[in-house]
């Protein structure tokens, strides 16, 4: 069956599997002083990096619109279900809006189908959720199994962050600045993780120096699964790819994941982690 699969600039892609997907996405805004920009349309990686550098200003995001949804749902052919996969509703307005989007599109084709999914994740975690969608597709599932299947892996999936930097969560005002110099001082690096019940990020724990966070990094997987061999493990790294490289590597050793996807984070999930930071995604044992 030919099933659509949607997502938003919350998501971080592989190209490999962006390569097997034909997948549309719906970009987010983010804005600096001097305007606004579309994640991945007007503004890349490389350009976000530059203005950054160059305004010391770190960029607001905004969700998509419901006219933005709206106008990604009808390019889609009438007869084609639609599944999108939307960016956590802990963290942003995205998936409200991809609904009232849906909601609109109904009203004057009350025959399509279009089923919106909050991921309860971000980044990494949805490349995850889209991996597994595709896989199922091509296993003949039909639209109904696949968005029960979806549903349950949303409740399955971690989503796991170290940061090397506070430098983004103090300059966006997430963190006062006397608490980010305090931990600075003390070499303190955070490790979050995406909550069981809303999707939003919180902090599992705090850890002295950089080597300690990646180890607890890679031995959290271990609290979280113990069958990997059936599963796929998914990576996404801030302006930081040998970094990445190597703690994969670390993990890969550790845990023998079926199959391991690597990519960066976009300008959405930058925005907010900062240089050295790293994502990981999986699904625990159920």
């Amino acid at each position: 069956m030919n099933i659509q699969l949607m997502t938003d600039g919350g998501a971080d892609i592989p190209d490999r599997l962006n390569d097997s997907l034909d997948i549309i996405v719906v970009p987010l805004y983010l804005h600096f002083k001097d305007g606004q920009y579309k994640t991945g349309v007007t503004m890349d990686l490389p350009s976000f990096y530059k203005k950054i550098k160059e305004t010391n200003e770190l960029p607001r995001s905004a969700a998509p619109s419901p006219n933005d949804f709206y106008e990604a749902y009808k390019q889609v052919d009438s007869d084609t279900p639609i599944i999108m996969l939307s960016l956590t509703k802990g963290l942003s307005s995205t998936f409200e809006n991809a609904v009232i989007g849906k909601n609109m599109l109904l009203e004057e084709e009350p025959e399509r189908t279009i089923e919106v999914i909050n991921t309860k994740t971000a980044s990494c975690g949805i490349a995850l959720l889209l991996h597994e969608a595709n896989t199922k597709i091509n296993e003949d599932y039909s639209f109904e199994q696949l968005v029960g299947h979806l549903h349950d892996r949303v409740e399955q999936t971690t989503t796991l962050f170290v940061l090397k930097t506070l430098e983004n969560l103090v300059l966006g005002g997430r963190l006062d600045k006397v608490k980010g110099t305090i931990a600075k001082t003390l070499n303190i690096k955070l490790l979050l993780k995406a909550s069981d019940d809303e999707g939003t990020i919180e902090v599992a724990e705090k850890v002295r120096g950089d080597k300690r966070s990646i180890r607890r990094f890679v031995e959290q997987i271990g609290e979280y699964t113990k069958n990997v061999e059936d599963k796929v493990i998914s990576m996404t790294h801030c302006n930081a790819e040998e970094r990445a490289k190597k703690v994969l590597a670390e993990i890969t050793n550790k845990y023998p994941f079926k199959d391991a996807y690597l990519t960066e984070t976009g300008p959405l999930i930058s925005t907010y982690a900062g240089d050295g930071a790293l994502v990981i995604s999986f699904f625990k044992d159920k």
